[in-house]
């Protein structure tokens, strides 16, 4: 699977951004889709996912009332609409997609996309 994010950018805290990431090479459906994200110096954490079965969405506590992933299995894309954005959501956002449920762990995940910058300004 090839995946290619795109949507980030330059925000103020409070404003909105929505995360595009299109699939290709694979049957889309048959995967489980995740954010993830990494700040200068950090980590790399999990954001979002949503599985492959029911579509069931999961959120990391920091994002989790914020942001909402959804996919279209039509249009082979997973989207992470990310709404009253903070200072500390500044990072480069990865989409990936997994063969398994979809779990919380980069290990979880087989295919990664190249990652787009998000930079909330305060």
């Amino acid at each position: 699977v090839q995946l290619q994010a795109c949507g980030g950018g330059l925000v103020q805290a409070g404003g909105s951004l929505r995360l595009s990431c299109a699939a290709s090479g694979r049957t889309f459906s048959n995967y489980a889709m995740g954010w993830f994200r990494q700040a200068p110096g950090k980590e790399r954490e999990f954001v979002a996912r949503v599985n492959r079965i029911n579509w069931d969405a999961y959120y990391s506590d920091s994002v989790k009332g914020r942001f909402t992933i959804s996919r279209d299995n039509a249009k082979n894309t997973v989207y992470l609409q990310m709404n009253s954005l903070k200072p500390e959501d500044t990072a480069v956002y990865y989409c990936a997609a997994g063969r398994t449920t979809g779990g919380t762990s980069i290990n979880d995940y087989d295919y990664w996309g190249q990652g787009t910058h998000v930079t909330v300004s305060s």
